[in-house]
C-alpha cells in the first residue's frame, strides 16, 4: 500500500506511541514520534527542509515533564503558518480542546483514539 502521508505524533506516553504507531501504519501513514514539544519542533523543522516533510502533527495537550501542545503549536505556527495540527487530549472540557481553532489547531482528537475518528480526521486534513 502506498504511503498516504507523514505524521508526527507528540506524546509522552509510550503506550500511546506504540498503539498509535500500529494504527497509523495500518491506515497507510508513515509516523515519527516526539516525547515533548521541544523535540517535536526540532523534528518538524528538520523534516520541513527535506523532500518529505510532515503532512500532519498530532500534539498531546499536556506533557507533565515537557512542553505541551498549546505551547508547541505557537512555536510551530511561527515557523510554518500553514502547519496542519491536531490537538489530542483526554480532557475534552479543556478550553484549548473546545476552541481548538482559536489556538491554531486544524482539528481535535479525544483520547483514547477511535480508529474511525482518527482515519476521518487525517483524510480530511490531507485533502486541505
Amino acid at each position: 500500500m502506498p504511503v498516504k502521508g507523514k505524521v508526527l505524533l507528540m506524546d509522552d506516553e509510550q503506550i500511546i506511541q506504540d498503539v498509535t504507531h500500529e494504527v497509523l501504519k495500518f491506515l497507510g501513514y508513515d509516523v515519527s514520534f516526539a516525547k515533548d514539544g521541544l523535540v517535536a519542533i526540532e523534528l518538524y523543522k528538520k523534516e520541513k527542509s527535506s523532500e518529505a516533510p510532515f503532512d500532519i502533527v498530532i500534539l498531546d495537550l499536556s506533557v507533565p515533564r515537557g512542553m505541551g501542545g498549546k505551547e508547541t503549536i505557537e512555536q510551530l505556527r511561527k515557523f510554518d503558518p500553514l502547519v496542519k495540527a491536531i490537538i489530542s487530549s483526554g480532557y475534552s472540557n479543556d478550553p484549548v480542546v473546545q476552541n481548538f481553532s482559536d489556538y491554531g489547531f486544524s482539528q481535535r482528537l479525544a483520547k483514547p483514539y477511535k480508529i474511525d475518528e482518527l482515519k476521518n480526521i487525517l483524510e480530511q486534513l490531507m485533502k486541505k
